[in-house]
């Protein structure tokens, strides 16, 4: 099988074969050591200091969205989402299941995030921060962090980013951009088996919301992840073998240099967006696209299946959509193993697969 799936993506050769080793007890000091550096270069690759700090955590993507809101806001707060999809629709979710005051700004599909379009809905309102997935990963829609974030400084709130699909994808700058939480997983740009996910919190949003609030959760308390992880550990058993790729593969990202990765996956990106245009009978959305996956639009044919006879049939596995899109759209990814040569492949078993509907 061929994965040019979104979660969990093609994973790289060095990571396959840590994945294939014994797991250690992490109790010890050598794991420890692992951790602090872990942590280290991590900061690095996402362009934040020293002061910023990590929370490691053993679960998926939407625990740590879940961690990061409850651990950061209550009752006394109104956030500003970006509900553009499913995963933004998951921070209205938790905002509801934690009783944290909101509004959404609601996106159709095609409709873009416009400045325009955000100060007139939030003209003459107070909010304590914004939220937003920055890629929109069940549409494909990339949201301007640049834009955002100078919004998020004019008025004086926090900047909560997931940036689950689009960090090593799109260029991305905790502190140039001012972000305050940046949520991550290890599934998608980082192409690592599933199991961990992890929250960077600024200096100001951990002394001013982790350190005030008390979270309705043991696990998730991050005061106690931050205070074990002084001693490089995590307050509950982590998903060492995951941990351990991880290390891997911060150590190849700064080998290579980030700008590297950046310009693999946008050159793949880019490729594939190019020969898609000779495709009859699919077409790629208008509004602007992360460099993490390009969602495929069919006119006529049922996407869905499309989807199942490439997976069926030709050992090609996309990310299928759900919802409205189900029959409309598939998404192909281009963070991890991927190459120019593969999309000649992926172009051919397409148009195979376009003849055969």
């Amino acid at each position: 099988m061929r994965y040019f799936s979104l979660g969990p993506v093609a994973m790289f050769p060095s990571t396959l074969e840590v994945a294939g080793l014994q797991v250690p007890y992490f109790r010890t000091p050598e794991f420890s050591d692992i951790m602090l550096e872990t942590d280290s270069m991590f900061k690095k690759c996402l362009g934040t200091c020293d002061d910023t700090k990590i929370m490691y955590l053993t679960a998926s993507g939407t625990a740590a969205m879940e961690a990061t809101l409850f651990n950061c806001f209550d009752g006394r707060d109104k956030l500003l989402v970006i509900d553009g999809g499913i995963f933004g629709h998951r921070f209205v979710q938790i905002c509801e299941k934690f009783d944290i005051p909101f509004e959404a700004l609601q996106l159709s599909f095609g409709e873009v995030l416009t400045v325009e379009k955000l100060e007139s809905f939030t003209q003459d309102k107070n909010y304590t921060a914004l939220v937003v997935n920055i890629h929109e990963t069940s549409t494909g829609q990339l949201y301007d962090g640049g834009m955002l974030s100078n919004f998020c400084r004019t008025k004086g709130i926090y900047f909560v980013v997931d940036a689950i699909s689009s960090f090593l994808a799109d260029p991305y700058d905790m502190d140039s951009w001012s972000i305050d939480a940046t949520i991550l997983s290890s599934q998608k740009g980082l192409a690592l088996g599933p199991g961990m996910s992890f929250v960077a919190l600024s200096k100001r949003l951990f002394e001013e919301r982790v350190m005030q609030i008390s979270p309705p959760s043991l696990y998730f308390d991050f005061k106690e992840y931050a205070l074990d992880f002084e001693r490089g550990q995590t307050p509950y058993t982590p998903a060492v073998r995951v941990a351990l790729e991880l290390n891997d593969m911060l150590k190849q990202l700064l080998f290579e240099g980030m700008d590297a990765r950046l310009t693999h996956v946008r050159t793949v990106a880019s490729d594939f967006r190019m020969k898609l245009k000779d495709v009859d009978g699919v077409g790629i959305p208008t509004f602007p696209l992360s460099n993490a996956a390009t969602p495929i639009l069919f006119d006529v044919l049922n996407a869905s299946e499309i989807y199942t006879f490439l997976k069926e049939k030709r050992g090609i596995c996309l990310t299928p959509c759900g919802g409205d899109l189900r029959n409309v759209m598939v998404r192909v990814a281009h963070i991890g193993n991927h190459t120019i040569e593969e999309n000649n492949l992926l172009i051919e078993e397409l148009s195979l697969a376009l003849e055969k509907a």
